[in-house]
């Protein structure tokens, strides 16, 4: 079995490693460290958890032993996607230098810029920076990368997920051609080959393991979900998140629980809290101090459940992590395995749950095409208690009841129940009404009257006075108008007469 003894390191790093307590190299590290000593570009390719960050800070610092940085112009830069990253590479720094006389600036956002550029002015050894802040400090010219021998690229790939090559590729164009390059990754997409086809020279390629796998230390598992009603999916699925930690018991000793958006990270720590669970959000709106205290309880212990967005999912080295909870399915199979690479490390057990509802149901596919394994199914443990839809809609029936109208009536309010009561009423009268309303014409005899009025009608008019002939012999008593009357009048008058 290789020691690091082995690796043909400064004796000074050595001893630094020892009182770390790491006596034998990973994979990664026996691969990478031996042609990085050479001076060689190295391309490594692995797994989260397997040591990468040593892979390259111990041969890059034993290179740096002999030397002296000069004023704005470091001799060694690293490149890291996020400032937790940044800040363990710093943390890695600190561990196996603390023998040797090296000094080193960690410039990432959320922190003065006159700190940094205080430190930048005295000459550091060690520049670690994220790719935004090295340029905001070079391009206010207080920078110089003319002097850089040592050029590290880690997490490359989450690099591209985050949009920062076009700025790598400028940051490798400000260095000089003669540099050496270590470049990491977890995987390599098309992308990232391009990257370092360009800016690589003749690298020694290092893989350990098949491209974007899971550690075998890690158990996986994932729960098909089904809200009840979708404006119900969300509270059930932080119920169930509770359910499946409770279930773990005791084995459960901290977790990290990762959300897709920043909202839900939010929403599941306060859920959590709410309910007595300790824990905290972690994500790139906060503030770097709160995001440094956050982290820093979760590796003390002090805090046991960490939730998370994607940004602390690469390249975090929290020891003992015992579960990983994704609470969402990850939009990037890619995501998926630095997610649960935060498990399981070391060669210690862990264990990875994932929670999948209908919508994500094609991102799963991906996962298990990219792991190239079927993660086996749990059973919902809250099934039997969903309520039945019928007794979801009485709920809501009970909870909702119809509010009555209002109306702007000045009626007084002792008159509008009677009011209201009558309309019913005259609304059936009417209703019964309308049949005989119908039958009315079919039954009255108005043709009958009309034939016998038609002697006194305009068309029976006689003689000079157009009377009639039988009014003239002591006949019907002429009345009103007499022949000038309209017959419709007379009719109505007989009509009376003979009532």
């Amino acid at each position: 079995m290789t020691k690091f003894s082995d690796l043909n390191l400064n004796p000074k790093v050595l001893k630094a490693v020892e009182e770390a307590g790491y006596e034998s190299p990973t994979p990664i590290q026996e691969g990478a460290i031996p042609p990085a000593l050479e001076g060689r570009d190295v391309l490594g390719i692995a797994q989260t958890g397997t040591g990468k960050t040593a892979g390259f800070v111990l041969p890059m610092i034993t290179l740096l032993a002999r030397g002296r940085a000069r004023a704005r112009m470091p001799r060694s830069l690293v490149l890291c996607p996020t400032r937790e990253l940044a800040a363990q590479v710093a943390e890695n720094f600190d561990t196996y230098t603390k023998h040797l006389k090296l000094t080193k600036a960690l410039l990432i956002g959320g922190v003065s810029f006159n700190e940094q550029d205080k430190l930048i002015d005295k000459g550091v050894d060690v520049l670690i920076a994220t790719p935004g802040r090295l340029l905001d400090h070079f391009e206010r010219g207080k920078l110089l990368l003319t002097g850089v021998q040592i050029m590290v690229v880690d997490e490359a790939d989450r690099m591209l997920d985050m949009g920062f090559i076009p700025d790598i590729e400028r940051i490798f164009s400000l260095t000089p051609f003669t540099r050496q390059t270590l470049f990491f990754s977890a995987t390599m997409a098309p992308e990232i080959e391009r990257i370092t086809n360009t800016f690589l020279s003749a690298p020694a390629r290092i893989e350990v393991a098949r491209q974007a796998t899971a550690s075998e230390t890690i158990e996986q598992v994932v729960v098909m979900f089904k809200g009840s009603r979708r404006d119900r999916e969300a509270s059930e699925k932080r119920k169930l998140l509770r359910t499946l930690i409770d279930n773990e018991g005791e084995n459960c000793k901290n977790a990290i629980i990762f959300c897709n958006r920043k909202t839900d990270v939010d929403l599941v720590a306060k859920s959590l809290k709410k309910y007595g669970y300790d824990a905290a959000p972690i994500h790139g709106d906060l503030d770097q101090s709160q995001r440094t205290r956050t982290l820093d309880g979760f590796r003390s212990g002090a805090l046991r459940f960490l939730v998370a967005s994607d940004v602390a999912a690469r390249g975090l080295d929290v020891p003992a992590v015992s579960h990983v909870f994704n609470f969402d399915v990850p939009g990037h199979p890619e995501d998926y395995v630095h997610r649960i690479g935060r498990t399981g490390r070391a060669g210690l057990l862990g264990k990875a749950m994932m929670i999948c509802i209908s919508r994500d149901e094609k991102n799963l596919a991906a996962i298990e095409a990219l792991v190239q394994k079927n993660i086996p199914r749990l059973d919902d443990p809250l099934a039997g208690d969903k309520p039945a839809p019928q007794a979801d809609a009485a709920e809501v029936t009970d909870e909702k009841p119809v509010k009555p109208r209002r109306t702007r009536s000045r009626r007084k309010p002792d008159d509008a129940p009677q009011g209201a009561k009558e309309a019913p009423e005259k609304v059936e009268t009417k209703t019964e009404a309308q049949p005989t309303a119908v039958e009315a014409p079919e039954v009255q005899p108005a043709p009958k009257p009309r034939e016998e009025a038609k002697p006194g009608s305009r068309g029976g008019r006689s003689g000079h006075g157009g009377r009639s002939s039988d009014n003239s012999g002591g006949g019907s008593k002429v009345v009103g108008m007499g022949d000038h009357m309209p017959s419709f009048i007379a009719l109505s008058f007989e009509d009376r007469r003979a009532g």
